[in-house]
């Protein structure tokens, strides 16, 4: 379970700081406060520790950006990270296939129009604008979704973090030992998986991202393979405030020859080409903090 581990003061305190400010973004209209959750991460993000993290990761990823440019995004993605922060108790008002609504979309429909029963489907994203908000599509639109995360180190903000996912309507696998297990059973029980798939691995296996290998989970190509699912990239991408454009592109291919792990490598170069492409359009709203490759 994610909040297995013992709960520290240090755990306590950040969790009461956590339920004030979803207490405080709750009580704000969603546009409220999403601005406000914005405009304290810009104002405060850029000065901590971590952001050095996001600095070294742009130097590496993107060198081509002077260092006004890495400023920037950096601050852009603690605008888009405290937003997205702020819009976790407001997540049952976005209702994605309202006409005129907060989120515009592009190829959802066309997906939609090829749903069976009998297909399995893998949508993957990353952390990127919103990415709540791809999961939400695909449980209003009547899919049985499993959806992979990764828990909070600190277990009350995790607990908290789920709570506020349970508007979503999916079963929650947390990364971990069992994961792969209860993924393949989603997929036997007829569900589809949400996952994303952009975040650091201790093992896994290398596949390039920005030019450099970066461990990557390989889970996604070995059930897609394995039992023929859909794989379909889904971005969600900020325009402006809290309201969103969620982008569903074609499936990508799924390779099935007797080759098991170069078909696996093949299709996780393609997933990670796919999400690097979504990273250099908009670098500002992607989660630069991962330490995604080995220093």
């Amino acid at each position: 379970m994610p909040d297995a581990r013992r709960v520290g003061l240090r755990d306590r305190i950040e969790a009461l700081g956590a339920r004030l400010l979803f207490g405080l973004f709750a009580l704000l209209p969603l546009d409220a406060a999403s601005a406000v959750g914005g405009f304290l991460a810009r104002t405060v993000g850029p000065w901590l520790g971590v952001s050095k993290r996001a600095v070294i990761n742009l130097r590496r990823a993107m060198p081509e950006l002077d260092e006004a440019e890495r400023r920037r995004i950096v601050r852009g993605m603690w605008d888009n990270l405290g937003r997205v922060i702020a819009e976790y108790p407001h997540l049952a008002a976005f209702e994605v296939y309202r006409q005129g609504g907060r989120v515009a979309r592009e190829g959802v429909d066309e997906i939609l129009a090829g749903r069976t029963r009998e297909r399995r489907y893998i949508f993957f994203s990353a952390h990127f604008g919103n990415w709540e908000i791809a999961t939400l599509a695909a449980t209003q639109a009547g899919f049985e979704v499993a959806q992979v995360y990764r828990a909070a180190n600190n277990p009350l903000v995790d607990r908290l973090i789920r709570a506020a996912r349970q508007r979503i309507g999916s079963e929650l696998i947390p990364k971990g030992a069992v994961a792969a297990r209860r993924m393949v059973a989603a997929v036997q029980e007829g569900r589809s998986l949400t996952m994303l798939v952009d975040q650091k691995m201790n093992d896994g296996i290398a596949v390039p991202f920005f030019g450099r290998d970066a461990m990557t989970a390989p889970a996604l190509a070995r059930i897609a393979r394995r039992y023929d699912c859909v794989v379909v990239p889904a971005r969600v991408e900020r325009l402006r405030g809290a309201h969103f454009r969620l982008v569903c592109e074609k499936p990508l291919p799924v390779p099935r020859t007797d080759d098991a792990h170069a078909d696996i490598l093949a299709l996780m170069t393609a997933v990670n080409a796919t999400i690097e492409r979504w990273i250099r359009a908009r670098p500002e709203q992607w989660f630069w903090l991962h330490r995604r490759w080995p220093d």
